[in-house]
C-alpha cells in the first residue's frame, strides 16, 4: 500500500457531484466526485478510503471537456476538472445527504 501525506490526500477530493446521473449511480453503490486534474486512480482510492472510512472496489475517471463562457465582450474558459466515479465494496456506503 502506498503511504501518502494526509494533507495531500484531503486536497485531492474537491466535492461530491450531485446530478441526475450521479443520483442514479447511487443505487449501484457508485459515487461521483470532482478531483484534482492530476490525481491518479490509486491516490483517489486512498483519499476516499481515508476520508470516509470505506472500502473502494474500483475507480473510474475522466477529464471533463473544456467549456467556453462569454461575459459581455470577454471570452474565457471554465475551469475543467477530473471526475471520479468510485464503486464501493458491498456493505459500505457514504452519507452525502445529512438527515438533520
Amino acid at each position: 500500500m502506498i503511504k501518502r501525506d494526509t494533507r495531500v490526500l484531503i486536497d485531492l477530493i474537491k466535492y461530491p457531484i450531485i446530478t441526475d446521473k450521479a443520483t442514479r449511480l447511487l443505487e449501484s453503490n457508485q459515487y461521483s466526485f470532482a478531483t484534482d486534474s492530476k490525481a491518479a486512480k490509486t491516490d483517489i482510492k486512498l483519499a476516499i478510503e481515508y476520508l470516509f472510512q470505506v472500502k473502494v472496489a474500483s475507480v473510474n475517471t475522466y477529464n471533463t471537456p473544456k467549456k467556453t463562457r462569454r461575459i459581455g465582450k470577454f471570452i474565457g474558459n471554465k475551469a475543467n476538472y477530473k471526475r471520479a466515479i468510485v464503486t464501493l465494496a458491498s456493505g459500505d456506503s457514504i452519507n452525502l445527504f445529512s438527515e438533520t
